[in-house]
């Protein structure tokens, strides 16, 4: 692992920031607040290559890496354009289908997910089962030579906006036993229906309670083995977490950047606050953790994509840790920096307290990750 990243990584970082630019927190906002989509931004990132370039290049994409995905989604944050389905579609839902779909599924869908002319939700969080997925009572069964849904998921992101869901249910594998399965369902499926939860976050993407009812699937919309479903999983897990720590990253950076600019602009003693200590180290110390943050997210996807899974694993969990943590904290003081402009429109900070308060506690809570280290990198006893 090089802690400079490749000439390519980094004219790529430039080239999106260009287009996040071109469209900023305000084409964002106006979107989350008028209750549209931001699909012009999504299609131009597809045309250009951005969404797909982790896809492999046999299926149309960039044949890169998950970092190289993350560093575009980094980017857009930071531009003020933080896409929740990137974490999603391109990076967990392309993941899987690209490691364990068959050969049909990924011609059919890998080229798609690289010019951005789709999009796929995914689907494992239910009312009482939470963060235990071993409790998910989401079902698939076998009947003739196709497969019935049965099931309610919920906090779904970007139902609304997607061609089709990438569902976690379990069936029953070849000795009977309930296993983890994933299933491709087109939004139009019958029997498909989902309704929106009101949330205070100002997002274009919104969340849903999807619900299966006897939905009604060919045998090929199962992904992967039948019996390696847990596997398959996974694979998608740890690119969600490397996502959501550089979309923590960069919603971060641009906050800083906006208190830095403040800061150094404001004066009400005869000289800028940023000169004084009481803003000026909490800010450097937000900086400090940011990088510190970022870089655990680097070495999560460079142990990813050199197909470390275990290693990643723990690098992903602890890198989502340390942003969704950053993010708060650089946000809160962003708000204190600015005083009372921290709270109004025309700033663009207080907006962001809600966004980055989500890192917290999806796509893994900090407790989980908290029980994860404490059992799997320290060996302590596990306590759930």
């Amino acid at each position: 692992m090089s802690f400079i990243e490749t000439e390519e990584r980094q004219a790529l970082r430039a080239a999106v920031a260009e287009l996040g630019a071109k469209y900023g927190p305000s084409y964002y906002v106006e979107k989350a607040k008028s209750g549209g989509k931001t699909d012009e931004l999504w299609a131009e990132a597809g045309r250009l290559g951005y969404l797909g370039v982790n896809v492999p290049e046999e299926y149309g994409g960039g044949g890169g890496g998950i970092g190289d995905l993350a560093a575009v989604c980094e980017e857009l944050a930071a531009a003020g354009c933080p896409l929740l389905l990137m974490v999603v579609s391109p990076a967990i839902c392309a993941t899987i289908i690209a490691r364990s779909g068959t050969e049909e599924q990924k011609k059919h869908w890998l080229p798609r997910f690289a010019d951005g002319t789709v999009k796929m939700a995914f689907a494992i969080t239910e009312p009482d089962a939470g963060s235990n997925s071993h409790r998910i009572t989401t079902t698939a069964r076998r009947d003739g030579d196709g497969w019935v849904l049965k099931g309610q998921k919920t906090f779904i992101s970007g139902v609304d906006e997607a061609d089709a869901v990438l569902f976690v249910g379990r069936s029953q594998d070849q000795k009977g036993t309930l296993r983890p399965s994933l299933f491709i369902v087109p939004t139009d499926a019958p029997g498909f229906t989902y309704t929106p939860i009101e949330m205070e976050i100002v997002s274009p993407e919104k969340q849903f309670v999807c619900h299966l009812d006897d939905v009604r699937l060919p045998y090929d919309a199962l992904v992967g083995d039948e019996d390696g479903g847990l596997l398959q999983l996974f694979a998608g897990l740890n690119p969600e977490r490397i996502m959501a720590t550089a979309m923590a990253v960069g919603i971060g950076r641009l906050a800083l950047d906006k208190s830095v600019a403040y800061a150094r602009d404001r004066q009400v003693f005869k000289t800028p606050i940023g000169a004084h200590q009481g803003i000026a180290h909490p800010l450097a110390q937000a900086k400090i953790e940011l990088e510190l943050a970022r870089l655990m997210g680097q070495k999560a996807a460079w142990l990813y994509d050199e197909g470390d899974d275990l290693g990643a694993g723990e690098a992903a969990n602890m890198a989502k840790y340390a942003a969704g943590e950053a993010a708060v904290r650089v946000v809160d003081q962003a708000i204190q920096t600015h005083g009372g402009n921290g709270l109004t429109t025309e700033y663009g900070v207080g907006m962001l307290a809600g966004a980055v308060r989500l890192m917290r506690i999806a796509p893994v809570s900090r407790e989980m990750i908290l029980n994860f280290v404490a059992q799997h990198s320290l060996g302590l006893p596990k306590s759930y």
